[in-house]
């Protein structure tokens, strides 16, 4: 199997070649800068140089690929200027469809998110059903995200499309980093307060073999959350500090009062708050169970991604960080 991961350098991406490689699959990883090579610096991996904006370097990338998995797709954090984000991310995923097609690439994995995942009706928890309301969350984010997603499933006939969902994902490897900011932060001592509010929590590796997965099981135009275990962030927080010798947050924060913070940010120029906070009120707890279902997907215990995770960041950790 002859596979190419856009996004290869990145944490899932990696996650995604580390697995393949594992599968004894041949892996061509894409990146903007020829001297990058992530966290995967020890893997068999044919480097090819792409840009998301240029189709005929994508085209090259791809070509004599079986399989694409698109693991790079943009990530706006300015809500100041939604349209923009939507109008860049529409292009970049044009283009991807558009170099597929070109290069006769026979299916795309698509790594979406779990933003465009919708609040459910009253009595259960949201999964693949639940669409997200543009406009509603007033974030780049999840508007991007929303619309590469529907551009990529109204053409998902050829080549064939898989979309997978992942959520809040965790683990070794985060080596931008991105999520892992919470669990590095709170090994530091570095979260005294929380608030009420659920996620679901996933390991990376177990995101990256359901990608695997998705190859043969996945069906096409199907969209497949991957979650791990719904939790609160005083729990997130809690496990993360106990396990790396910290105290544990002591002070709540109701949901007025960050609600309130946020907006006052979002009218200094000088202050910003990451997208993915600000839109906290659209976090839930969601139901993989339809990936558990057709795709196999399977999680492990959260308290050891979350040591995994903590070990990893203490062995990447330089002086300058400590500080």
């Amino acid at each position: 199997m002859n596979i190419c991961i856009l996004g290869a350098t990145g944490f899932i991406g990696g996650h995604i070649a580390r697995a393949a490689a594992n599968n004894g699959w041949h892996v061509r990883g894409v990146r903007r800068n020829p001297a990058s090579m992530g966290a995967i610096s020890d893997l068999p991996v044919e480097w090819a140089t792409g840009d998301l904006f240029d189709v005929d370097s994508l085209r090259r990338a791809m070509a004599g690929c079986d399989v694409i998995y698109h693991a790079a797709a943009a990530y706006p954090q300015d809500f100041r200027h939604i349209d923009r984000a939507v109008a860049l991310a529409r292009a970049e995923m044009d283009n991807v469809l558009q170099a597929a097609r070109t290069a006769r690439v026979s299916r795309i994995i698509y790594t979406s998110s779990i933003t465009t995942v919708g609040q459910p009706p009253p009595g259960r928890l949201a999964d693949e059903h639940d669409q997200y309301r543009p406009g509603t969350a007033r974030s780049a984010y999840y508007e991007a995200k929303y619309a590469m997603e529907r551009l990529a499933l109204r053409e998902s006939r050829n080549p064939d499309l898989v979309v997978l969902l992942p959520t809040a994902v965790f683990g070794p490897g985060d080596i931008k980093p991105t999520t892992g900011v919470v669990i590095r932060d709170a090994m530091r001592g570095r979260f005294p307060v929380y608030f009420e509010a659920t996620i679901n929590a996933v390991d990376v590796r177990d995101v990256a073999a359901s990608h695997i997965a998705a190859v043969e099981r996945g069906r096409r135009g199907e969209r497949y959350i991957l979650g791990g275990h719904n939790v609160t962030i005083y729990e997130l927080l809690a496990t993360a500090t106990e396990l790396a010798r910290m105290r544990p947050p002591r002070i709540k924060l109701s949901r007025a009062a960050v609600a309130s913070l946020i907006r006052l940010s979002d009218n200094l120029p000088f202050m910003r708050v990451p997208e993915n906070f600000r839109t906290f009120q659209f976090w839930q707890p969601v139901s993989s169970q339809k990936a558990q279902d057709e795709l196999g997907h399977t999680v492990r215990n959260f308290s050891d991604t979350v040591r995994d995770t903590i070990a990893w960041f203490k062995q990447v950790e330089t002086p300058a960080a400590t500080r």
